[in-house]
C-alpha cells in the first residue's frame, strides 16, 4: 500500500491518497456493503457496531462506532452523490432526505480509480467549514487513524478480490 496524506491551499480540507492492490470492485464493496464496511472503517480497537445506508443522494448514511473503553459515537447523515464504482460523498450536516443539522462537522469523500497492475487509487477526504474544525480532526488522529482504517481496507479488500 503506498500512502501520502495532505492538506489542500486553504487548510480545510484533509485528502489521504492511497494506492491499494485490489481491483477497484472489490474496494467499492468495502465502501458500500454494511457488513464489509463494519470490518474495516474504524482503526482497531475501535469497531463500527452499526450501519445503515441508502446508497443514494439524500440517502442515509448512519452507523455507531465504539471503542474500547465503552466509548459510543453515533453519526447521522447522509450521502450528497453516489457514482457507482468511482465516488460516494457524503456529511454529517445533513441526515436523511436533505434535512439540515446543528453539529455538523464534515463533508467526506472518496474517489476511486483505476491504478497500473490492477490496483485502485482511492483518494478519501474530508472537507471542514473552517481551519478550527479541520485542526480538530486532525487532532482526533486524522492521519493515523485514516492510514489504519485504510491498512484494515487493503487487508480485507485482498481477501474478497
Amino acid at each position: 500500500m503506498i500512502v501520502q496524506d495532505s492538506e489542500d491551499e486553504n487548510e480545510t480540507t484533509l485528502i489521504l491518497d492511497v494506492i491499494l492492490d485490489a481491483p477497484r470492485s472489490a474496494v467499492w464493496r468495502c465502501w458500500t456493503e454494511s457488513d464489509l464496511l463494519k470490518e474495516w472503517y474504524c482503526p482497531k480497537p475501535w469497531r463500527v457496531t452499526k450501519i445503515d445506508q441508502d446508497l443514494r443522494a439524500g440517502g442515509r448514511n448512519n452507523g455507531v462506532m465504539e471503542g474500547p473503553n465503552g466509548e459510543r459515537i453515533e453519526n447521522t447523515g447522509c450521502f450528497l452523490a453516489v457514482e457507482p464504482q468511482k465516488s460516494l460523498e457524503f456529511t454529517d450536516y445533513f441526515s436523511e432526505g436533505f434535512v439540515p443539522r446543528r453539529d455538523g462537522f464534515m463533508v467526506g469523500f472518496v474517489r476511486l480509480s483505476d491504478a497500473q497492475g490492477g490496483k485502485t487509487r482511492m483518494i478519501w477526504g474530508a472537507r471542514h467549514a473552517d481551519k478550527e474544525t479541520t485542526k480538530k480532526h486532525l487532532d482526533m488522529g486524522f492521519r493515523d487513524g485514516w492510514k489504519a482504517a485504510a491498512a484494515q481496507l487493503e487487508e480485507l479488500v485482498k481477501s474478497i478480490a
